[in-house]
């Protein structure tokens, strides 16, 4: 696909880590934190001891084509096909998913002038350890960010901007993590939209006991990345239904309607902006990445509601707070004209999830969704509003 006449940034392109993304760089005591082991002659990933399904083939030997669930999550399903039945025959990664010169290469052929990277596997490591083994947590974190650093950078050409992992379980690590990932190029950090876990509990990330990293994304003027995860979320759906472990590609309507995915992420902004992270940091910027937006409105009416029940409990109107500080990057399937209407363009990002078979199979397919926005949004939803973001903190000129 050609490009468009003006700069495009896509919000969201993942790599397919290998095994050693996770185990290159781990101390020798925490090598028995996570290992693959096989199981009935397939590869599995077990993380603290704990084999998980998360991820299928957490080795990505072959993977599901982009684009082949478009239809799927557009309700376009008339047949009544599983999730799996529609991915189709699995494919061999290419070069391009796994190295970033070569990623380099199918940007100009996508149109595309840069993009953030998101890995996909290490979403399964923080809710399987961030309640009872948080210092091999961080350790796996930061030998895949080091991982990263080494094969992709974090600003690759000022295109490829790759986005290291943080917990905020541990505050002191994340601050240096963060610290570290600043100083070798990063211009924004992917957390977890969750609870923070903890060996006590889980707690809010907008608690003043994380201020020391808010404070230190304030300063540096990077953004955070609230990618999607395994949250934990899904324990709502096997309250009713059973099971052990959350499986992204086995959903069923009934999981679909209760919308965990959904629930988070809402859950997660409520929290920063009722918990005040806006209020002491205002120069603190996030980024919802592929979560989706159908969510944002019923939020947004909650949050107007509540200021009037509960005005003494916000130093600033929480609607307008969202609007100013929280970017969405909408799924292809959503209404994104309702989405514009909500928060005004200034604040929608375009992101692909290329490669994954849940996105579109070529990133500017995305520009079909945006018929009814004016030329100059389309031009910000497509590329000047994440430019805008990976600005903040320096020029990319």
């Amino acid at each position: 696909m050609s490009g468009l006449s003006y700069p495009t940034y896509d919000a969201d392109n993942h790599f397919y880590e290998p095994p050693e993304a996770l185990m290159r760089y781990l101390p020798k005591e925490f090598r028995n934190a996570v290992a693959y082991v096989q199981v009935n002659g397939r590869t599995k990933l077990a993380i603290g001891g704990q084999i998980t399904n998360y991820i299928p083939d957490p080795t990505f030997g072959h993977v599901a084509a982009p684009g082949r669930l478009v239809d799927w999550f557009s309700g376009k399903n008339p047949e009544g096909m599983t999730m799996r039945e529609c991915m189709g025959k699995p494919i061999a990664p290419p070069t391009a998913w796994r190295t970033g010169e070569e990623r380099l290469k199918e940007l100009d052929e996508q149109g595309l002038t840069g993009a953030l990277m998101f890995p996909t596997l290490v979403s399964a490591v923080e809710e399987r350890m961030g309640n009872y083994d948080i210092k091999a947590m961080c350790a796996i974190m930061h030998s895949l960010n080091q991982w990263m650093l080494e094969e992709w950078t974090f600003n690759r050409n000022n295109r490829i901007f790759t986005a290291p992992v943080i917990s905020l379980a541990d505050v002191d690590w994340a601050v240096k993590e963060l610290d570290w990932a600043i100083k070798n190029g990063a211009k924004t950090v992917l957390v977890r939209p969750a609870p923070v876990p903890g060996i006590t509990g889980t707690r809010s990330p907008g608690f003043k006991e994380f201020d020391p990293f808010w404070a230190r994304i304030n300063e540096s003027k990077i953004f955070v990345s609230l990618h999607a995860s395994d949250s934990g979320y899904d324990r709502f759906v096997r309250m009713w239904v059973g099971g052990n472990e959350f499986q992204p590609f086995a959903p069923s309507a009934f999981s679909h309607i209760l919308k965990p995915a959904a629930r988070v992420i809402a859950d997660t902004c409520a929290a920063l902006i009722c918990h005040g992270v806006f209020d002491r940091f205002p120069e603190v910027k996030v980024a919802t990445i592929e979560n989706g937006a159908a969510w944002v409105g019923d939020l947004i009416k909650t949050m107007g509601k509540a200021h009037k029940v509960f005005p003494q409990e916000f130093k600033y109107d929480p609607v307008q707070r969202f609007k100013e500080n929280i970017f969405v990057a909408p799924f292809y399937e959503d209404s994104l004209d309702i989405l514009r209407d909500s928060v005004g363009a200034d604040q929608v990002l375009f992101g692909s999830d290329y490669p994954h078979p849940e996105g579109v199979a070529s990133p500017l397919q995305f520009i079909d969704r945006l018929d009814a926005y004016t030329e100059a949004e389309k031009q910000k939803v497509m590329g000047g509003n994440l430019l805008g973001l990976l600005e903040r903190s320096g020029s990319l000129q």
